[in-house]
């Protein structure tokens, strides 16, 4: 811990907002693995499967009463067309797609921050790079020779703070990059259930093109 708290300091002022970029960052991806990986768990296509089956079982009314005890957000977009089925095909797509709007806003939140992030730590690295020179150069201007001694602390302060950020832009950009994936995916996975239930719909007679 001593030697992280010396390697903080010796990074000077700029490995405050390094500090906080990385705290910042840290946060939201604490919040989008619960987001995506437990509020979204639920397999949209398994999910429309037994909604099927429900209506085979027992028709519309049963198929409901499950997807209202079901709380996942594909449920509720499934849930919003499916009450809206006796009204024709083009009213059922449009509650379907009014109400995944709503439910799927989740999650794209803080993805564009954790972009920010992962643009800013180097950002911030470099410019930590630039005043550690500055300092450098200007012990040099005031001892009037090169001197290692003197340069050494402006010329750690440039290297620190430049790996810093490359070390917090790193990983926050991996991180991206696979909550960028989950979210593709869930989203054609929530698209291709409700196509699936439309079609099921028509084909059972349930579902009409014009009421």
């Amino acid at each position: 811990m001593g030697g992280l708290v010396s390697y903080f300091h010796r990074g000077g002022s700029m490995m405050w907002l390094l500090l906080i970029v990385a705290i910042f960052a840290v946060a939201i991806i604490i919040e989008r693995i619960y987001s995506l990986y437990i509020k979204a768990r639920t397999n949209p296509i398994k999910l429309v499967e037994i909604v099927k089956s429900k209506i085979e079982e027992g028709g519309i009314d049963d198929a409901l009463d499950y997807l209202a005890k079901h709380k996942s957000p594909i449920a509720k977009v499934l849930y919003a067309g499916l009450e809206k089925v006796e009204r024709g095909r083009a009213v059922v797509e449009e509650a379907m797609a009014r109400k995944a709007s709503q439910e799927f806003a989740f999650l794209d939140r803080g993805m564009v921050y954790l972009s920010a992030a992962v643009t800013v730590a180097p950002i911030l690295g470099f410019l930590g790079t630039v005043t550690g020179m500055i300092k450098a150069f200007q012990a040099i201007a005031l001892a009037g020779e090169v001197e290692p001694t003197l340069v050494a602390k402006g010329i750690s302060e440039a290297l620190i703070t430049t790996a810093t950020g490359l070390l917090i832009a790193a990983p926050v950009s991996v991180f991206y990059s696979a909550f960028s994936s989950t979210i593709n995916g869930y989203n054609r996975k929530a698209e291709e259930a409700a196509n699936s239930l439309v079609e099921y719909l028509l084909e059972k007679g349930v579902l009409h093109e014009v009421e």
